[in-house]
C-alpha cells in the first residue's frame, strides 16, 4: 500500500483497500466522489489520477497523510498535545502555517482545475435543448463550490463564482428547454447571484455585490421561489447596514415576509437572524432579541423537512455567535463576552476568514469593559488567522479595534499587537 500511495498507483490503492481491508469499489467512489466504474477501471490499470484536486480528494477520504504524497500535510492531520508553554507555542505556530498552506494549496488547485470532481453536465452543443436534469445538475455544481467558502475569502472565490453564474446565464440565454427547466434555470441563477455577490462583498467589491444581488431577486422572484428572493433581500439589508441603518432594518424586514411562514425551517431561522443584526445595528435591543427568538424556534424545527444547500452552515452555534455580535454591537459586554467566548472555542481555526471577523466583536467588547490586554490578545489571534485570507471585512473591522488600542501603546501586550498590525 505505501508503494502504491508514493507512487500515486490508486488503481493498485483501491484494489488493495477492497482485497485486504473489504472495502467496495462502490464505498471508495462514494467517498471519492468518483464514478463505481472509474474506481473499477483504475483498479483493472486502466487509466491514472493525475490531478491536483482529485488526488488531494482521495487523500483526504482515504486519511493519506500529505507527506506519503508528496504534498503539504492535510487539515485533518493533528499536533500532538503537549502541557509545555514552549512547545504550545511552537505547535500553534505551526498550526497556523498548515493552515496557510493549506489555503495556498486550495488557491492553486483553483487555479489549475477546479472543475474536476464537480458533478458532470450533460453534454449540450450550441442549439441543443437542454434536459430536464440540467438544472439539478447545476445546482449540486453550486454547492460543491459553495465549499470553498469555508477557507478561502471572497477576493479568492469571486472570479469562480461569477463564472459559474455568467455560464448558467449562457446556457439560459442560447438553449431551448421546458417551462419547467426554465424555472428550475431561473432558480439556479439565484442562487449563483448569491454566492457571486457574497464573494463580491467580501472582497470590497460593493456596488458588484448590490448589483448581483438585485440580479438574484429578480430571477428568484420570476421563479416563484420565496426563499431564495428572502434571501436575496437579506443580503441586501446586511450590506445597507454598513449605511443606512433604518433602510436596512426596513429590507431585512421585508425579506422575512418575501420567504413567509411556510419556507423552510433553515431559511427561515437565517433570515431571522439576518434581521436581529439589522436591529442591533439599528440600536433596538428589544426587537434584535424577538428576532434571536424566532430564529432559535425555527432552528429547532430544522430537522423536520429537506433544506436547502444554502442554508446548512447556519446552527445552534452560528445562533449564538451572532447573539454575541448583536450584544456587542449594542455595547452590552456584559452579555456579549461570554456568548462568544463559548461559541468561538467550539469553533474550528480551519474558518479563519469568520473566526478572525467574530473575534473583532470579542476584541471590541473586551476594550468597551476596560479589559485592554485581553482585547489586545484576542486581537493578536484574530490577525494570525487572517494570514492569507483574501477578505477586506475583518481586516476593516480589526483597523478600527487597533486605532482603539492605540491609547494604550504603553502596555506591552498591545504594544506587540501593534507591531503585528503594522507588519
Amino acid at each position: 500500500m505505501r508503494s502504491a500511495i508514493e507512487a500515486h498507483d490508486f488503481g493498485a490503492v483501491f484494489r488493495i483497500a477492497r482485497s485486504e481491508a473489504g472495502i467496495s469499489y462502490s464505498k471508495i467512489a462514494a467517498e471519492c466522489d468518483m464514478k463505481p466504474e472509474r474506481v473499477g477501471a483504475l483498479a483493472r490499470g486502466e487509466g491514472r489520477v493525475s490531478t491536483f484536486s482529485k488526488i488531494t480528494q482521495i487523500a483526504d477520504a482515504l486519511r493519506i497523510p500529505g507527506r506519503m504524497l508528496g504534498i503539504v500535510p492535510r487539515y485533518w492531520e493533528t499536533v500532538e498535545p503537549t502541557t509545555d508553554k514552549a512547545s504550545a507555542r511552537v505547535n500553534s505556530t505551526q498550526r497556523d502555517g498548515d493552515l496557510v498552506r493549506r489555503r495556498n494549496f486550495v488557491k492553486s488547485s483553483v487555479g489549475v482545475g477546479l472543475a474536476v470532481g464537480l458533478p458532470d453536465l450533460e453534454p449540450v452543443e450550441i442549439g441543443q435543448r437542454i434536459g430536464e436534469k440540467v438544472p439539478e445538475q447545476l445546482r449540486r455544481r453550486t454547492a460543491r463550490l459553495r465549499r470553498l467558502d469555508d477557507v478561502l475569502g471572497g477576493g479568492d472565490t469571486y472570479r469562480v463564482y461569477i463564472g459559474e453564474f455568467q455560464a448558467t446565464k449562457s446556457l439560459f440565454h442560447d438553449r431551448s428547454y421546458s417551462q419547467e427547466t426554465r424555472t428550475g434555470l431561473l432558480s439556479v441563477l439565484a442562487e449563483q447571484a448569491q454566492q457571486a455577490g457574497w464573494a463580491a462583498f467580501d472582497g470590497g467589491k460593493h456596488a458588484v455585490a448590490r448589483g448581483l444581488y438585485e440580479d438574484s431577486y429578480a430571477a428568484a422572484s420570476e421563479a416563484a421561489d420565496s426563499a431564495l428572493a428572502g434571501n436575496a433581500l437579506a443580503f441586501l439589508a446586511y450590506q445597507e447596514s454598513n449605511g443606512d441603518r433604518l433602510a436596512g432594518v426596513k429590507i431585512a424586514e421585508q425579506s422575512c415576509r418575501t420567504a413567509g411562514p411556510d419556507a423552510p425551517a433553515g431559511v427561515r431561522a437565517l433570515l431571522n437572524e439576518r434581521l436581529a443584526w439589522a436591529y442591533a445595528v439599528a440600536g433596538n435591543a428589544t426587537e434584535m432579541e424577538r428576532a434571536l427568538k424566532a430564529a432559535e424556534t425555527a432552528l429547532g424545527e430544522k430537522g423536520a423537512n429537506p433544506q436547502p444547500d444554502w442554508v446548512a452552515w447556519v446552527d445552534s452555534n452560528e445562533l449564538e455567535i451572532m447573539a454575541g455580535r448583536c450584544w456587542a454591537e449594542l455595547r452590552r459586554p456584559l452579555r456579549a463576552v461570554p456568548v462568544l467566548e463559548n461559541a468561538l472555542s467550539k469553533y474550528g481555526d480551519t474558518h479563519a476568514r469568520d473566526k478572525s471577523l467574530y473575534l473583532s466583536w470579542l476584541a471590541d467588547s473586551y476594550l468597551t469593559s476596560g479589559e485592554v490586554e485581553q482585547a489586545a490578545s484576542v486581537t493578536g489571534r484574530a490577525f494570525e488567522l487572517l494570514s492569507g485570507v483574501a477578505s477586506v471585512r475583518p481586516r476593516e473591522r480589526m483597523a478600527s479595534i487597533i486605532q482603539k488600542l492605540s491609547a494604550h501603546r504603553d502596555l506591552p501586550a498591545v504594544a506587540e499587537v501593534l507591531e503585528m498590525a503594522r507588519a
